[in-house]
């Protein structure tokens, strides 16, 4: 048997820990010296110790994992729920990360401000395209919220393209509109350009984009995700320049490698004079 010492040292616990559990009946040693009151526990126990740390490890409070030891849960049920458990909270992580980085974006969009030269911002007009396309909806037009619908909208288009032997005929081109289920929702458009004989039956929707008389331009490199500074930027330029914007900002894709980072993408917001 170990004391309560030897036994917290190979269950790398504290001895206080150990004497908490028995307290509230989670773990009690395997036998108590009536003299002494000095606690021993088996080396069997150390399962129960495990389980104890792991579940308390994922989050469950200890009355829960109390519950679930003494229904004396199935080593394979018990893997199940840690599994889930697991998941859950590497959800939480990824979801915290992309709040982080949505904060970090908007610092950044505030420490460069004023910064952007206005001599990259063209007033040009944008010829007609026909596109092949896929569309889906944002929850709202944050880069936070476009990313996970477009990105998923780029990877199937393609695929879609492959398999119906269409190369595209130019690079990608991606615009946005308001979405009839309203509740400022965003319709998003992932498309690519494509010559004029699409075969017909193809799972996938071929428009004719019309041309725009005038666009405020700008180029933005790096990643989508990090849009923001750019598209203030332009929207600053429209304000100070006598026009007023006339709708959401087609996104043509210049370079688009596999690190999003190295990413080459001309901004194109149609414009009226205000």
């Amino acid at each position: 048997m170990f004391t309560i010492g030897d036994f917290a040292r190979h269950g790398r616990v504290s001895v206080r820990m150990l004497r908490h559990y028995d307290a509230i009946g989670l773990l009690r040693p395997a036998r108590v010296d009536p003299a002494s009151g000095y606690r021993f526990y088996e080396a069997g126990q150390l399962a129960r110790l495990n389980r104890v740390i792991a579940l308390k490890g994922l989050g469950f409070t200890l009355q829960q994992v109390a519950s679930i030891l003494d229904e004396r849960v199935s080593t394979e049920r018990l893997r199940g729920m840690l599994r889930l458990r697991q998941a859950e909270l590497e959800a939480a992580m990824a979801a915290a990360a992309a709040r982080l980085a949505q904060v970090e974006a908007r610092l950044r969009t505030i420490e460069t401000e004023g910064r952007m030269s206005m001599d990259d911002i063209v007033i040009k007009s944008i010829p007609g395209v026909r596109v092949a396309e896929l569309t889906g909806t944002a929850a709202s037009y944050a880069p936070e919220d476009i990313g996970p619908v477009i990105k998923p909208l780029y990877d199937e288009l393609c695929r879609r393209l492959d398999a119906a032997g269409v190369v595209p005929a130019g690079p990608g081109l991606a615009y946005y509109e308001d979405s009839p289920l309203g509740e400022g929702m965003i319709t998003v458009h992932a498309g690519m350009t494509v010559a004029a004989d699409v075969p017909p039956g193809a799972d996938f929707s071929v428009v004719d984009l019309p041309g725009v008389e005038q666009a405020a331009t700008v180029v933005h490199r790096g990643s989508m995700d990090d849009v923001l500074h750019t598209s203030q930027a332009l929207g600053r330029w429209i304000d100070a320049n006598g026009f007023r914007s006339a709708g959401y900002a087609r996104e043509l894709t210049l370079e688009c490698d596999e690190d999003p980072a190295t990413w080459v993408t001309e901004l194109q917001e149609p414009v009226v004079p205000a």
